[in-house]
Protein backbone atom coordinates (compact mmCIF):
# COMPACT_ATOMS: atom_id res chain seq x y z
CA UNK A 1 0.00 0.00 0.00
CA UNK A 2 2.84 2.32 0.51
CA UNK A 3 3.45 2.31 -3.18
CA UNK A 4 -0.03 3.35 -4.00
CA UNK A 5 0.13 6.41 -1.77
CA UNK A 6 3.50 7.50 -3.22
CA UNK A 7 2.11 6.97 -6.66
CA UNK A 8 -1.00 9.00 -5.79
CA UNK A 9 1.18 11.80 -4.41
CA UNK A 10 3.26 11.77 -7.55
CA UNK A 11 0.15 11.90 -9.67
CA UNK A 12 -1.16 14.85 -7.64
CA UNK A 13 2.22 16.65 -7.92
CA UNK A 14 2.31 15.98 -11.64
CA UNK A 15 -1.23 17.35 -11.97
CA UNK A 16 -0.28 20.53 -10.08
CA UNK A 17 2.86 20.90 -12.17
CA UNK A 18 0.86 20.53 -15.39
CA UNK A 19 -1.61 23.12 -14.10
CA UNK A 20 1.22 25.61 -13.31
CA UNK A 21 2.72 25.05 -16.74
CA UNK A 22 -0.68 25.59 -18.34
CA UNK A 23 -1.15 28.84 -16.40
CA UNK A 24 2.31 30.03 -17.47
CA UNK A 25 1.54 29.15 -21.08
CA UNK A 26 -1.79 31.04 -20.82
CA UNK A 27 0.00 34.11 -19.37
CA UNK A 28 2.60 33.97 -22.15
CA UNK A 29 -0.17 33.72 -24.75
CA UNK A 30 -2.03 36.66 -23.15
CA UNK A 31 1.15 38.78 -23.10
CA UNK A 32 1.88 37.88 -26.72
CA UNK A 33 -1.67 38.83 -27.72
CA UNK A 34 -1.40 42.12 -25.80
CA UNK A 35 1.94 42.86 -27.48
CA UNK A 36 0.40 42.08 -30.92
CA UNK A 37 -2.51 44.48 -30.23
CA UNK A 38 -0.06 47.17 -29.14
CA UNK A 39 2.07 46.69 -32.27
CA UNK A 40 -1.04 46.79 -34.50
CA UNK A 41 -2.03 50.09 -32.88
CA UNK A 42 1.47 51.49 -33.43
CA UNK A 43 1.43 50.32 -37.05
CA UNK A 44 -1.96 51.95 -37.58
CA UNK A 45 -0.69 55.22 -36.08
CA UNK A 46 2.43 55.06 -38.23
CA UNK A 47 0.31 54.42 -41.33
CA UNK A 48 -1.91 57.43 -40.55
CA UNK A 49 1.19 59.59 -39.96
CA UNK A 50 2.67 58.44 -43.27
CA UNK A 51 -0.56 59.23 -45.12
CA UNK A 52 -0.66 62.72 -43.58
CA UNK A 53 2.99 63.27 -44.52
CA UNK A 54 2.31 62.11 -48.07
CA UNK A 55 -0.65 64.50 -48.38
CA UNK A 56 1.49 67.29 -46.95
CA UNK A 57 4.21 66.49 -49.51
CA UNK A 58 1.65 66.68 -52.35
CA UNK A 59 0.42 70.03 -51.05
CA UNK A 60 3.96 71.39 -50.77
CA UNK A 61 4.75 70.18 -54.28
CA UNK A 62 1.72 72.02 -55.69
CA UNK A 63 2.64 75.17 -53.76
CA UNK A 64 6.23 75.02 -55.01
CA UNK A 65 5.01 74.64 -58.59
CA UNK A 66 2.81 77.70 -58.13
CA UNK A 67 5.75 79.61 -56.62
CA UNK A 68 7.90 78.64 -59.63
CA UNK A 69 5.18 79.88 -61.96
CA UNK A 70 4.89 83.15 -60.02
CA UNK A 71 8.67 83.62 -60.12
CA UNK A 72 8.77 83.04 -63.89
CA UNK A 73 5.95 85.54 -64.39
CA UNK A 74 7.78 88.09 -62.26
CA UNK A 75 10.99 87.59 -64.26
CA UNK A 76 9.11 88.00 -67.54
CA UNK A 77 7.48 91.17 -66.20
CA UNK A 78 10.86 92.51 -65.17
CA UNK A 79 12.37 91.77 -68.59
CA UNK A 80 9.38 93.42 -70.27
CA UNK A 81 9.69 96.47 -68.03
CA UNK A 82 13.41 96.79 -68.79
CA UNK A 83 12.70 96.46 -72.51
CA UNK A 84 10.00 99.13 -72.36
CA UNK A 85 12.33 101.47 -70.46
CA UNK A 86 15.00 100.96 -73.11
CA UNK A 87 12.51 101.67 -75.93
CA UNK A 88 11.28 104.79 -74.14
CA UNK A 89 14.89 105.96 -73.71
CA UNK A 90 15.59 105.39 -77.40
CA UNK A 91 12.41 107.23 -78.39
CA UNK A 92 13.35 110.11 -76.13
CA UNK A 93 16.81 110.32 -77.71
CA UNK A 94 15.25 110.23 -81.18
CA UNK A 95 12.80 112.96 -80.19
CA UNK A 96 15.66 115.15 -78.98
CA UNK A 97 17.60 114.57 -82.19
CA UNK A 98 14.56 115.42 -84.34
CA UNK A 99 13.83 118.50 -82.28
CA UNK A 100 17.46 119.58 -82.67
CA UNK A 101 17.43 119.01 -86.44
CA UNK A 102 14.12 120.80 -86.93
CA UNK A 103 15.20 123.71 -84.74
CA UNK A 104 18.35 124.42 -86.81
CA UNK A 105 17.80 126.98 -89.58
CA UNK A 106 17.65 125.45 -93.04
CA UNK A 107 20.98 125.52 -94.85
CA UNK A 108 21.03 127.99 -97.69
CA UNK A 109 20.62 126.43 -101.05
CA UNK A 110 23.53 126.45 -103.44
CA UNK A 111 23.53 129.66 -105.47
CA UNK A 112 23.46 129.52 -109.25
CA UNK A 113 26.78 131.31 -109.49
CA UNK A 114 28.62 128.63 -107.60
CA UNK A 115 26.95 125.72 -109.35
CA UNK A 116 29.22 123.90 -111.75
CA UNK A 117 27.84 122.94 -115.16
CA UNK A 118 27.41 119.26 -115.92
CA UNK A 119 28.61 117.86 -119.23
CA UNK A 120 26.69 115.17 -121.03
CA UNK A 121 28.20 112.23 -122.96
CA UNK A 122 28.71 114.42 -126.05
CA UNK A 123 30.57 117.10 -124.10
CA UNK A 124 27.72 119.60 -124.15
CA UNK A 125 26.93 121.63 -121.08
CA UNK A 126 23.63 120.73 -119.57
CA UNK A 127 21.50 122.58 -117.12
CA UNK A 128 22.14 125.99 -118.65
CA UNK A 129 19.23 128.23 -119.53
CA UNK A 130 18.75 128.50 -123.27
CA UNK A 131 16.85 131.27 -124.88
CA UNK A 132 14.41 130.03 -127.43
CA UNK A 133 13.31 133.40 -128.75
CA UNK A 134 13.97 133.92 -132.38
Amino acid sequence: MAMISVSGAQDAGAGLWAQVQQQQAQRAADLAEQKARSLRAEASDAQATAERAQENARTLKMRSSQADSDANSALMGLAQSRSMSKVQGNLSDLHQQLTSVLATPAASTVSASTAQPVLNAEGQTTGAVISVKA
